[in-house]
């Protein structure tokens, strides 16, 4: 058996010839070997180890290259596919045998035979997860900082959230997480909106405009009130962007802020709402219904116009899930109260119009009526 061929034997096998095999001593089923089928743009990541495999054993694995998430699909073949190891002899540093197929009397071992092989398919990363996990620990200011249980690093999400990192990052920035000594926590709302308010109040007393704050200044004067400067700094990230230190607060994320504590309460009408609104958001800045896109639904009692919070934050980022929570909340939806919604699922291969077709059925009763949206 020492002198049968590896795989060198058939790199370079010539078409329509054929070579003579044999069971390798090792032959068995080896399911510990999976074949997996690749496009060669995807061959640096693999030889570079920047492939992982993630999520719980009861999860359907996925394969995570640095950027994007596979399934890991199994596809079954008529014919079979025949595993063949390297060959021990070190015959390919030899000039006279290199891209040489081996001598037709020497047989090619096989290792094991496979009615099939893996294949990757390109999915959206699954980040629904990330969310329920970090929920369950909100940091609060009374935080025991000897106590760790149920606070993830980002290799325990690494590790638990099939995405890949740089999608994982997106969807940590997603829901407001904020690391805090090695430890990825979002903070409680509360404590969030205190400090905002503290914010906004600090910044009249100083004469600070919301378009110019300067973190040099704003993150002492809150830590004289007993914030931590990681959560101040987070809330500046939350509410505006930074250039050099300065950082000019968002009018939209502000607005939308202030429209969330309104609501939280329960429906309003919306002349009473409106009115509300445009007296809480600080001076300067102007409230637009539009902000409130994906986050807030209207109701019609009659002739009165009731507005409540229905935030896009809270629904589930698979297409069906989605989908079925939004009819378990309306049977119908028009376009422009469903488009919100659904802007930012993505399926790969899939456009919106597909995602509707799959998921809806459209009626239009004239030509010029707008197009009413029920589950499929």
């Amino acid at each position: 058996m020492g002198d049968e061929g590896g795989a060198e034997a058939v790199l370079n096998l010539p078409l329509n010839s054929s070579i003579p095999i044999s069971y390798h001593p090792s032959f068995g089923p080896h399911d510990d070997l999976l074949l997996l089928e690749v496009e060669p743009t995807f061959l640096p990541h693999f030889l570079h180890n920047q492939v992982s495999i993630r999520g719980h054993p009861d999860d359907d694995a996925v394969l995570c290259t640095p950027s994007s998430t596979y399934a890991l699909k199994s596809v079954s073949t008529s014919n079979n596919l025949f595993l063949i190891p390297p060959t021990t002899q070190n015959t390919h540093n030899d000039p006279n045998t290199h891209n040489e197929p081996a001598p037709a009397a020497t047989p090619t071992s096989v290792l094991k035979i496979a009615p099939g092989h893996m294949e990757l398919v390109h999915i959206a990363p699954r980040l629904d997860k990330l969310k329920s996990l970090l929920a369950k620990n909100p940091y609060q200011p009374d935080f025991d900082e000897a106590d760790r249980t149920g606070l993830y690093t980002w290799s325990d999400l690494a590790g638990r959230i099939q995405a890949s990192d740089e999608e994982l990052r997106s969807g940590l920035q997603a829901v407001s997480a904020v690391e805090i000594d090695g430890y990825w926590r979002i903070v409680d709302d509360e404590l969030m909106a205190e400090v905002f308010t503290m914010m906004l109040h600090d910044s009249v007393l100083n004469d600070w405009s919301l378009k110019s704050l300067k973190g040099d200044e704003v993150v002492p004067a809150l830590e004289k009130d007993g914030f931590p400067p990681a959560i101040v700094i987070h809330c500046l990230e939350m509410f505006g962007t930074e250039s050099e230190g300065v950082w000019s607060l968002d009018e939209r994320r502000v607005c939308l802020h202030f429209a969330k504590r309104i609501l939280r309460k329960g429906k309003r009408k919306m002349e009473s709402f409106m009115e509300e609104w445009e007296q809480s958001i600080p001076s300067g800045m102007r409230a637009c219904f539009e902000m409130l896109e994906g986050e807030v639904l209207l109701e019609r009692m009659g002739i009165e116009t009731w507005v409540r919070q229905f935030s896009i934050s809270a629904l589930p980022s698979d297409p069906a899930e989605r989908f079925a929570a939004l009819f378990r909340e309306r049977q119908k939806w028009e376009w422009k109260d469903l488009e919100p919604y659904i802007r930012d699922l993505w399926v790969p291969g899939l456009t919106s119009e597909g995602l509707l077709i799959k998921y809806t059925r459209r009626t239009q009763p004239t030509a010029d009526a707008e197009p009413i949206f029920t589950a499929r």
